[in-house]
């Protein structure tokens, strides 16, 4: 599982960093005003926009891949709890003197698997509990193999246990690599540095007016900050407003019904 981003404090940062960037345009476009009225700006529009289109390119892109991880992730919940459910029900398979353990155990899982997700953003007790998690699984594992092969155990306890255990087991690798997926951090870098780029356009733009306008001024760091600030949410849904806690409501169910 990967490290989350704060993207309160990124948006934050961003939001600053812009402000600087337009009022250091404007002031240098002031200076350049002064020294030539007549050309000030001429030859700017194919420049600025290019530089505001690749942006707008950029910022659509990584929006539209966020929601899809996403979604991803909240199937994957709901595939787990499935995995688990299914592999549960067919513990009847087994003697009946090796089920009580053995439901125990199930239980120690899906507390555990459950921790795992709550503990983020610390990632230290997250890897802590994904070793756990990983431990108990081999214990299941291990004595559901001894359990199918014991007297009163179902003559088909092998074939259909073992193989709901490994899906059980599987979806835990692909949730945890599901969680590690994200545009890799130059794009973020990338689109950090466009929107600073596109403040010093925008500033330089604005020193033709006697007066700061705070109202395109707020109008365009805002749209720009929430835009950034939601596909950050969106990509790491673990830390800060939108959060995948409520799918997480199906693997709870499953641990009550195992009472």
């Amino acid at each position: 599982m990967d490290d989350t981003i704060s993207a309160v404090l990124l948006a934050a940062g961003l939001c600053m960093a812009m402000l600087i960037c337009l009022e250091i345009g404007r002031r240098i476009g002031l200076r350049k005003f002064v020294r030539d009225r007549d050309d000030s700006t001429s030859g700017l529009g194919i420049v600025e926009g290019a530089v505001f289109g690749l942006y707008g390119l950029l910022v659509a892109l990584t929006f539209s891949g966020a929601p899809a991880r996403f979604d991803l992730r909240r199937q994957q919940i709901a595939e787990e709890a499935n995995a688990i459910g299914t592999a549960y029900l067919r513990v009847d398979l087994l003697p009946s003197a090796s089920q009580p353990a053995m439901r125990e155990r199930f239980r120690i899982y899906v507390d555990s698997r459950l921790d795992v997700y709550r503990k983020v953003p610390d990632m230290d007790a997250v890897h802590a509990e994904l070793a756990r998690s990983a431990k108990v699984q081999n214990d299941i594992w291990a004595e559901a193999v001894a359990a199918t092969q014991l007297p009163g155990a179902h003559p088909d306890a092998g074939k259909l246990l073992l193989p709901a255990l490994n899906e059980m087991i599987d979806i835990t690798t692909t949730r945890t690599m599901a969680a590690r997926i994200h545009p890799p951090m130059i794009v973020f870098a990338l689109l950090f540095f466009l929107a600073l780029a596109c403040s010093l356009i925008a500033g330089y733009r604005m020193a033709g007016g006697t007066q700061r306008s705070w109202l395109h001024i707020t109008a365009f760091v805002a749209a720009t900050v929430v835009s950034v600030y939601v596909i950050l949410e969106i990509e790491y849904p673990r830390r800060g407003f939108i959060r995948l806690d409520d799918y997480d409501q199906v693997l709870v169910d499953v641990r009550r019904s195992m009472q």
